[in-house]
């Protein structure tokens, strides 16, 4: 395990447990097959998160990151769920192609939720060695997939909230 101050600009902060779901929330999963044992940890997490009563989950799976977008946007444009989480694993090699992916994921994703008007909670990370997806991804200490299911609970709350209101 690392240690916070050694590694400067890497998030350590997780969102605190929301408040259970109370209304009815529909959740979809898209979740890449690139790098399976990391995504895998990341949708257990986030799936374990997310499962309430009130609560329906929804997996898609898409061969690498570079498909997530293309499945996100059709879900989004067919209002298919509240919040859409897209989860990805991106391990960076000899060449820039890792960025060039992760850039073009992350711009692709920001464009859709903002076109649909749908939450996309972008959890398709971009790691420099296999320890740092192996700490983010299959521990509980800081895993990215619960961080990013506690996000979507409390978007889909704040949009209900704006979209219920007078």
């Amino acid at each position: 395990m690392s240690d916070p101050a050694a590694t400067p600009g890497l998030s350590h902060f997780i969102l605190p447990r929301p408040r259970i779901v109370a209304a009815k929330r529909t959740f979809a999963i898209v979740a890449s097959q690139f790098n399976p044992s990391y995504v895998q940890g990341l949708v257990d997490h986030a799936a374990r998160e997310l499962q309430t009563p009130m609560a329906k989950v929804a997996l898609y799976r898409v061969p690498g990151a570079f498909e997530i977008p293309i499945v996100v946007r059709e879900l989004a444009q067919q209002k298919k769920a509240d919040v859409i989480l897209a989860l990805g694993v991106i391990l960076k090699g000899k060449t820039n192609h890792a960025e060039n992916l992760s850039r073009s994921v992350t711009d692709a994703l920001q464009r859709i939720a903002l076109d649909y008007g749908v939450p996309v909670i972008n959890c398709v990370h971009t790691f420099t060695t296999e320890p740092d997806a192996r700490e983010r991804c299959l521990e509980d200490k800081i895993n990215r997939g619960t961080e990013a299911a506690r996000a979507a609970i409390e978007i889909a709350d704040v949009m209900s909230d704006l979209r219920t209101r007078p």
